[in-house]
């Protein structure tokens, strides 16, 4: 079988000619088979220069014609041009053109309009097919790996095409090569493109989703070198400079309706409300730190205690500063399928504090426990706690995107409305991101107003905004005033080491 590849600008008549010739010979010979490469006349030259470098050929005008032999295991015989052509087809097929030169104008001349309105078509497509712009951080982490092929779900998204675009500024090319060829290698369905990226260059462009996930920090290669208050000092000073970054970037550069979570292990609520603070221009609402985590660990720890599923422990709340002073709220806690003197059916749930009444047991012990969870599952895997963060990631994705209750209960680190979070008398400094509960209704969260809040859990979260709030204001200053940079890092760090274990080293 014959086949050959015709190139040409769009409106040149020597192409033109050349192209009713290979037609009339692919009509009339069964195994004679043509491929047309049409070029706009801006493109052409650059398009020839690059097509002859490729193959080693020299030819300098349109048409380009060159028998290809890729099924033979040959790159491809050049053949020439039009009059090439027409010897060749002469002497083969014995078949020439005498087309006159006006038909060959008008021809050359409605090629480039088809050409023209070809495009302009494929534009209007390009323009109407729209994919869901995911961007994620720390692409090379396992949490990442956990949590990519779960996001290409109709539970989680619901659209037509995603493009995934993955940052990891501590990664190399190749690294980020291998897993864009692995996420390709997953053939999911509604996967557009994957686009890799190891600096900011382009990071955040016309972003839906911005997934930032738990990143390593200059201070953790230093661990055993400097003490531990200087350690954190470092991390929170490099933390304020990137989060400062990530927050203008998103503000110019992501859409407006955009939605970010910050999740991780360290300094969840400080690096949201960094984002805040940079990105003016998009709502507050549309950034929120994940406890989910938390709540899950929570949720596991009391499903133990009871013999129960930890799917049968709902409605946990999670307060204050998610990777530092936070608290967990019982007060609405349900759990369903309870082997107690009280039975029902599986949608029959019993109150926790009516099932135990240890009151100190939560208010000790229990917080102690939820506050190791998670370095407890490190000491033993040798990595940070991966698939929950995944799976906490994906449950506040799928209640953001419309597909829960509007009465089940989530913990947030939200910008905090000040005077009235849960309708206290109390003030809290406006800006600062705190946990607190909230419902998901028509794709939007707001805060659960009617949630009691005692003398006792009020204090707590006085001093969750308090150490927020000094280590915000520092990283805002710090340039003016490195003294009061340093104090109020330590004093976050030294209420961050009194409330959370730091993984053990494997």
């Amino acid at each position: 079988m014959a086949k050959f590849v015709l190139a040409g600008k769009t409106d040149c008549p020597y192409y033109a000619k050349a192209e009713l010739l290979a037609d009339t010979l692919q009509h009339s010979l069964p195994n004679f088979k043509i491929h047309k490469i049409s070029i706009l006349p801006d493109e052409w030259e650059e398009w020839l220069e690059a097509i002859c470098k490729r193959n080693g050929w020299k030819h300098e005008e349109s048409p380009l014609v060159w028998r290809d032999l890729v099924d033979q295991g040959g790159k491809g015989m050049l053949l020439g041009g039009l009059c090439d052509f027409i010897e060749h087809c002469q002497d083969y097929y014995n078949i020439t053109s005498d087309m006159p030169t006006d038909v060959m104008l008008s021809i050359a001349a409605e090629n480039l309009e088809t050409k023209m309105n070809l495009i302009v078509e494929e534009q209007l497509r390009a323009s109407l097919f729209k994919p869901l712009h995911i961007w994620i951080s720390s692409a090379l982490s396992p949490t990442c790996e956990i949590l990519i092929p779960n996001l290409f779900s109709a539970e989680v998204f619901r659209c037509v095409a995603i493009s995934l675009h993955l940052l990891d500024l501590k990664a190399d090319k190749e690294g980020m090569q291998g897993l864009k060829m692995e996420v390709e290698d997953l053939a999911l369905p509604l996967l557009h493109q994957v686009s890799i990226h190891t600096d900011l260059e382009h990071a955040f462009r016309e972003a839906d989703v911005i997934l930032l996930l738990e990143e390593q920090w200059s201070g953790d290669d230093d661990a055993e070198n400097e003490g531990e208050q200087e350690q954190k000092k470092k991390q929170v000073k490099e933390i304020s400079d990137r989060y400062t970054e990530y927050g203008r970037l998103i503000n110019t550069r992501a859409n407006k309706e955009v939605k970010v979570i910050v999740s991780g292990d360290s300094f969840v609520n400080l690096r949201c409300s960094l984002l805040t603070d940079n990105a003016s221009f998009i709502d507050s609402d549309q950034f929120v730190a994940m406890a989910t985590q938390l709540e899950n660990e929570a949720r596991a720890i009391i499903a133990k205690e009871l013999r129960v599923k930890t799917s049968d422990v709902t409605d946990v709340i999670v307060w204050g500063n998610i990777s530092g002073s936070f608290y967990i709220d019982l007060q609405r806690t349900k759990v369903f399928n309870f082997n107690g003197a009280i039975k029902g059916p599986a949608f029959f749930s019993q109150s926790l504090s009516k099932i135990v009444h240890d009151r100190k047991w939560f208010e000790t012990s229990f917080q102690d426990l939820v506050r190791c969870q998670r370095a407890a599952v490190a000491s033993k895997t040798c990595q940070a706690a991966a698939m929950s963060a995944a799976n906490g990631i994906l449950t506040i994705l799928k209640a953001w995107n419309g597909t829960c209750s509007p009465d089940e209960v989530f913990s947030l680190g939200v910008v905090c409305p000040g005077r009235n979070i849960a309708n206290g008398d109390y003030d809290f400094p406006d800006g600062i991101v705190l946990s607190v509960p909230v419902a998901f209704t028509d794709c939007k969260w707001s805060v659960l107003f009617d949630v009691a809040v005692g003398e006792e859990l009020k204090e707590r979260l006085q001093l969750s905004a308090r150490e927020l709030q000094e280590v915000s204001q520092a990283t805002r200053n710090r340039d003016v005033d490195q003294t009061h940079f340093f104090i109020a890092t330590v004093r976050y760090v030294f209420c961050f080491n009194m409330f959370t274990e730091v993984f053990p080293r494997c």
